[in-house]
């Protein structure tokens, strides 16, 4: 019946009655709507801002941030797989994940971020930009 109902539709044959009803009813489930990997909170305090990103399940060797032109960049790269589990046949595996997000950060340097990973949740603090003074271009005249 699945592929009746999906096969019918001939204008786009991509589209999947079931599988769009189940993103509907189940949206915070399926993702839409929502950033489902890496939900991150950002807090001003009053000399920085404090990301709270949460990567449940990781572990500090699988998570990497670099600094380029002035964003911030996390990615997380887990793979589960040792040698007892090369011996198995799997048909399909869920348990190696990777994803990657960008902030950007403004003008600061690498070594004024602070980062800490504890209990799923990497704590990020980045400090404010220090507004740049005019300097007066002030031409004498003789």
């Amino acid at each position: 019946m699945k592929n009746e109902l999906t096969n019918r539709n001939n204008f786009y044959p991509d589209y999947d009655f079931f599988d769009e009803a189940m993103h509907d009813f189940f949206p915070s489930f399926y993702g839409r709507g929502h950033q489902k990997y890496m939900r991150t909170d950002i807090k001003e305090t009053e000399n920085a801002y404090v990301m709270e990103v949460e990567l449940p399940g990781m572990d500090k060797k699988d998570i990497h941030m670099e600094l380029k032109d002035g964003y911030l960049n996390i990615s997380v790269k887990k793979s589960e797989q040792s040698e007892e589990d090369k011996k198995h046949n799997y048909i399909h595996r869920e348990r190696s994940f990777s994803c990657q997000r960008s902030y950007y950060v403004g003008d600061i340097s690498k070594e004024d971020i602070k980062a800490k990973y504890e209990n799923g949740m990497l704590n990020v603090t980045i400090p404010k930009e220090t507004p740049k003074r005019e300097e007066e271009h002030k031409i004498e005249i003789e």
